[in-house]
């Protein structure tokens, strides 16, 4: 009997240690998931729908050869129908890059808080798979800053970082994210753009998720979302915050750019990274849905890490040094009427270089003129085109010395010329300036023109030889004309 009992005890003893070995055993395997939120709204429920329909969008995106990998990149977050092709420009730019990890931030739309909110998911869900959070780097990041948590409640019913994901799946399995969301209470960019610059290195690509101007008619939209895009190229973070602040209710213009803290941490990061922002796509909701009374603006934009190839980057520095040097030229032109000679032993503006000096008065062109060809030091370009842009434009009369302290100097320093076949396919708009010549007539547009005009590549090139060079405006089309492209450095006086 004694031996009998003794045996059922240690039968039972085993049936425990059994269970709770497979227990702890199972335990350690659950994976937290997050499971899709807004599936069969935003994008397809379907796998194989949803699949195609990126494809599409893929397709369709022109391939744009950059100078420089992007960093970060600015995409859109609405339905698929509505921004999806939009969003797919700046996801094509990540094709091929061999990146580990993607940190993707956006604002909150459903939960109200302070600070930055982590998924502390181990997988994200979509109808593509499931992709894996990076744990690792969640950690480092939220470990020493009380307003960097972890916490999913922001995150279980949140669209804006969710439709990002399939787009990530296809470009790239294996990636893992990192999703944070921005608390729309006491926002400060600043802090986690000061933790997340130690991780933005070649394998890590920042996404931003925002939207731009919510509401307006057509028209409006493309004005005002013009003005937020500008603002991002000049990496000008005090216009931008100044102008996304402007709304208007006459036009039911409430929001324009919902992302608005996203991008500031963006502002922060390419000035201290020293990436250069080039605008991808602009269209918005009556472009692709058709609906122009009350449309929703998308831009895809990309931060890149610059190719030394290209434009050789100025320092803060030299663009002062140049900034000034224009000043000086039209005030010593004012008092002698006579060329600054220019003293200057910076190097970088000792280089041959074209340049255009833009002057504007209370926001309107007072005068451009520029050298597209690098015969002289970049400083002596500068000097030269800044006298010519005040007191040589024909459109315009001579400057006044009273006006000299109301008008805000840009510079563009150029590229080398380079000769194209197909404009379709070579011309980048927001990227390249345009110089035309056909016969003894030649016209050119800078860069940031189609930017500030929101011009697509067809409207941009027929104003320019209708216009700018008194040509037929398919004369770009028929191959009758020489086409050249150029990238610009941009830089102005502040406000």
């Amino acid at each position: 009997m004694k031996k009998n009992l003794i045996f059922y005890i240690i039968i039972i003893i085993l049936v425990i240690l059994f269970c709770l070995i497979i227990f702890l055993m199972t335990s350690k395997n659950t994976s937290l998931i997050r499971q899709p939120a807004v599936t069969g709204i935003f994008y397809p429920k379907d796998k194989e729908k949803l699949s195609r329909m990126i494809d599409s969008f893929l397709a369709k995106a022109d391939t744009i050869s950059l100078k420089g990998k992007p960093q970060i990149i600015i995409v859109p977050h609405a339905g698929y129908e509505f921004s999806g092709s939009v969003a797919a420009y700046g996801f094509k730019t990540l094709e091929n890059k061999n990146y580990k990890r993607a940190i993707i931030i956006g604002p909150s739309h459903q939960s109200y808080f302070s600070g930055f909110a982590i998924s502390q998911a181990d997988f994200w869900q979509t109808p593509l798979g499931k992709i894996k959070i990076d744990k690792n780097l969640r950690e480092k990041i939220s470990k020493n800053n009380n307003l960097i948590f972890i916490s999913d409640n922001a995150h279980l019913n949140e669209h804006c970082l969710e439709v990002e994901v399939p787009f990530l799946q296809k470009i790239n399995p294996q990636i893992k994210i990192l999703p944070i969301i921005i608390g729309p209470y006491n926002p400060q960019p600043e802090v986690l753009a000061s933790v997340l610059e130690e991780y933005l290195d070649s394998s890590t690509i920042l996404i931003i998720s925002s939207d731009l101007s919510h509401y307006p008619p057509y028209e409006i939209a493309k004005e005002r979302d013009g003005e937020v895009i500008k603002a991002i190229l000049e990496l000008d973070k005090e216009k931008f915050s100044t102008i996304v602040k402007d709304l208007d209710e006459a036009n039911n213009l409430v929001t324009r750019a919902c992302g608005e803290e996203a991008i500031k941490i963006g502002f922060i990061l390419a000035e201290k990274l020293k990436l250069k922002p080039y605008l991808l796509k602009y269209a918005n909701s009556g472009d692709t849905n058709g609906d122009i009374n009350q449309v929703v603006g998308y831009a895809s934009i990309a931060f890149l890490t610059e190719n030394k190839n290209d434009i050789s980057a100025l320092s803060q520095k030299d663009k002062q040094e140049l900034l000034s040097i224009a000043r000086d030229s039209i005030d010593y032109y004012l008092k002698t009427g006579k060329i600054l000679e220019v003293q200057t032993k910076n190097p970088s503006l000792l280089k041959p270089q074209g340049a255009f000096v833009t002057l504007k008065e209370n926001g309107e062109l007072r005068g451009c003129i520029g050298n597209l060809t690098a015969n002289k030091p970049l400083a002596e370009t500068v000097a030269y085109m800044a006298v010519e842009a005040a007191f040589g434009d024909p459109r315009f009369l001579s400057l006044e010395k009273e006006e000299l302290s109301k008008i805000k100097i840009e510079i563009s320093v150029l590229s080398p010329l380079k000769k194209i076949n197909d404009p379709f396919t070579e011309i980048e708009i927001g990227k390249h300036g345009v110089l035309i010549e056909q016969g003894n007539r030649s016209g050119v547009f800078l860069p940031q023109v189609a930017t500030e005009n929101n011009w697509s590549l067809e409207t941009f090139m027929d104003e320019l030889c209708l216009y700018k060079a008194g040509i037929s405006p398919d004369a770009w089309k028929t191959g009758q004309a020489d086409i050249y492209v150029f990238t610009a450095e941009v830089f102005s006086e502040k406000e």
